[in-house]
């Protein structure tokens, strides 16, 4: 008898402080969950979200600070990658925000919904921009969602 192991996404965790050098990522394709808790320049905000972009994100959800532009920002950057032409299902960036929930609804809404209509995303990126790390906590609610 053979079987199909259970598919198990991985999950990462990176933190940013607002205006840091952006490092590689080697996620392939990904979704993930922008948790702004410090204010950003508007340069660094596209600088982050044409990164998120081309190192394979997919799907975007903003929560925190000024959430929303996260939204356009990373739209914008999914735009230009194709140079304004129109964009394959399989490389357009779904985004939302989220600036009337909490975090631990994002979370559940990222854990258990947010999947993309044409590939399958096998990792989560838990991105946090704040002034300090909070990997544990960050990962446990996560855990819990």
């Amino acid at each position: 008898m053979c079987s199909t192991p259970a598919f198990t996404p991985e999950v990462v965790y990176l933190h940013l402080t607002p205006g840091s050098e952006l490092p590689p990522l080697s996620l392939e394709r990904f979704r993930v969950l922008v948790m702004i808790e410090s204010e950003v320049t508007t340069v660094w905000q596209k600088a982050v979200s044409d990164w998120l972009v081309r190192s394979g994100c997919l799907y975007m959800m903003a929560w925190g600070l000024d959430c929303s532009s996260w939204d356009d920002s990373v739209d914008w950057a999914n735009i230009e990658q194709f140079a304004f032409e129109e964009i394959p299902a399989e490389s357009f960036v779904l985004t939302s925000w989220h600036e009337n929930d909490s975090l631990e609804e994002v979370m559940h809404f990222c854990k258990h919904f947010a999947v993309h209509p044409s590939v399958k995303l096998p990792t989560t990126l838990l991105l946090q921009i704040s002034s300090q790390a909070q990997k544990k906590k960050v990962s446990m609610l996560y855990g819990s969602a």
